[in-house]
């Protein structure tokens, strides 16, 4: 178990952690993990899915699954005149004050953070509550400060919404929001950019990095990206496997990595895009797509304007062909695909190998949902919590297939080709990480061999070499297969990569749409250059082929 001990001799020392062991009844999930964290000090925890970095802070909050072991010290250092308290709820009785409000996490996945059944300003207003804003209007105003702070424009409007009536990056935006309200001494941040563009990425991060200086804030920043770590962090632990390889300063780290792993990290080159065949033939066919959304208030609910996602936006994929969407969050990137995959309503023709799908009832357009299938950006509440992996996976194929057997080894092989070995098949969602759960959706999407696939945002929470491992496998079964691939991305890097031709929405609408060569090469729009400005992209001639 945690145990707990008094240091109140350096009070710019924030916490510290000595030994950090958690252990399952198969393996041991994090090995002899220490660090000591500053007031204003900025530690990141880096490493591949499943190295142990997010089980790591859980730890912290008391928030492991009952069947892990925790053996360790951690010391919390307030102000001179208090004594240090416990943080784990498996160990007496824990200081509310220090839980809530002093410590505070950005959780990796919005969606599962926040209540369903909440508003943005009730959400927030549990927060402000906990630091003593009790007033109805003060409430509210703070709020909008605190939503103009992490960068979400029409604020006062976001308050009415339900999180599912947000974007991926707006949600992330009010779960950091909510987290800054408590202004807290020590904030772990789990991957607080994954879900947002480049340009939102560093307006972020510099936000948090310019309130950490105000209050004198303390950081854990959990990532994948060594290239966001770099420029934003003091203190570096890399993670492989629950073991630390690497441990120290930043440019230390970054100069002098000693451990192959920690050189891959840092290698951010992904190749380019092969040609497309020229005697491709046309697979998808979209012409004059258009999402709106209503806007409801009121004790009635009833619709008082509509929120145009996606405007009169044209589109022609060939078979074998992939077209990158980028764009801001909130831009209709995930609206477009949605509607592609007829799970919301549009305006417009969708044409798919000949026919319009926004003109077949549900009985038509069932047999042809293989064809096309969906990776959503939010892999754990796609995932049914009271399936196991293998049943997750193969919930598709056994509608056409009875034979349980050539199912199981269908899944066997798909779960190797998405670099997870057989053993997983037992697991449940909970049990996985952020990483390991986006490549499950990813395998249940592909034991199908669909024509189609739309990826939204599929490797957002994988590290580096898990990154070009998918974009190897996508490359390789788009050539065996022929499959075509719609793959909206902010990774600017992998869209390079994956993509012959790169379409960027702004506000709903296409500002630019070209070759990805030419469109790096030759960007006309501005918010294009900035785009490619922000990802600081590099050309390098290497190839991960």
């Amino acid at each position: 178990m945690l145990s707990i001990q008094d240091n109140t001799n350096t009070p710019t020392l924030y916490l510290s952690l000595d030994h950090l062991q958690i252990k399952s009844a198969e393996k041991t999930l994090v090995h002899d993990l220490s660090f000591k964290l500053h007031a204003g000090e900025t530690l990141a925890i880096v490493g591949e899915s499943g190295s142990g970095k997010s089980v790591s802070c859980l730890a912290l909050f008391g928030l492991l699954a009952k069947n892990l072991q925790l053996q360790g010290q951690v010391y919390f250092h307030r102000q001179a005149h208090l004594a240090s308290q416990d943080l784990s709820s498996q160990v007496g009785t824990v200081d509310r004050q220090i839980r809530v409000r002093r410590i505070a996490m950005i959780f990796q996945e919005p969606m599962t953070a926040l209540n369903p059944l909440h508003r943005v300003e009730k959400i927030l207003a549990e927060s402000l509550r906990l630091v003593g804003c009790t007033n109805k209007d003060e409430i509210k105003q703070r709020s909008l400060v605190l939503l103009n702070e992490v960068g979400l424009e029409q604020a006062e409007d976001k308050l009415s919404r339900f999180p599912h009536e947000l974007s991926g990056g707006q949600r992330q935006r009010v779960m950091i929001a909510a987290a800054l309200a408590l202004e807290p001494d020590i904030l772990i941040a789990d991957e607080p950019t994954t879900a947002l563009d480049v340009t939102l990425q560093a307006q972020i991060l510099d936000l948090l990095q310019r309130l950490q200086q105000q209050h004198q804030m303390a950081m854990v920043l959990i990532s994948h990206d060594l290239q966001l770590v770099r420029r934003y962090a003091d203190q570096v632990i890399v993670m492989q496997q629950g073991q630390v390889i690497e441990q120290g300063a930043v440019q230390t780290i970054f100069e002098h990595a000693q451990h192959d792993y920690t050189r891959v990290l840092l290698e951010h080159d992904f190749g380019e895009c092969e040609a497309e065949s020229d005697q491709a033939s046309l697979l998808l066919d979209i012409k004059q797509l258009s999402v709106r959304y209503p806007i409801r208030a009121g004790v009635f609910n009833r619709v008082k304007a509509w929120h145009t996602a996606v405007e009169a936006l044209n589109l022609s994929l060939n078979v074998a062909q992939s077209i990158g969407i980028v764009g801001e969050s909130g831009s209709g990137k995930s609206s477009f695909a949605l509607a592609v995959a007829r799970l919301i309503q549009s305006q417009g023709e969708i044409i798919f190998s000949g026919h319009d799908l926004n003109h077949l009832t549900a009985q038509q357009l069932a047999p042809m949902r293989q064809s096309f299938q969906i990776v959503f950006q939010d892999p754990l509440s796609s995932l049914n919590p009271r399936m196991s992996v293998a049943e997750i996976i193969a919930e598709g194929l056994q509608r056409q297939h009875g034979d349980r057997h050539r199912v199981q080894a269908k899944v066997d092989h798909v779960l190797q080709q998405v670099e997870l070995t057989t053993a997983f098949k037992h697991r449940y969602p909970h049990e996985l990480s952020g990483g390991q759960r986006q490549r499950v959706a990813l395998a249940r999407a592909l034991i199908l061999q669909p024509k189609l696939l739309i990826l939204d945002e599929p490797t957002s929470a994988l590290d580096r070499t898990t990154q070009r491992a998918i974009v190897r496998l996508l490359r390789k079964l788009q050539t065996k297969y022929q499959m075509s691939y719609l793959f909206i991305s902010h990774d600017l890097h992998v869209v390079r990569a994956l993509c012959h031709q790169v379409m960027v929405l702004k506000n709903g609408q296409v500002v630019e749409f070209k070759e990805t060569s030419e469109l790096f090469q030759h960007a006309e729009h501005a918010y294009t250059q900035q785009l490619i400005a922000a990802s600081q992209y590099e050309k390098i001639n290497a190839s991960i082929n």
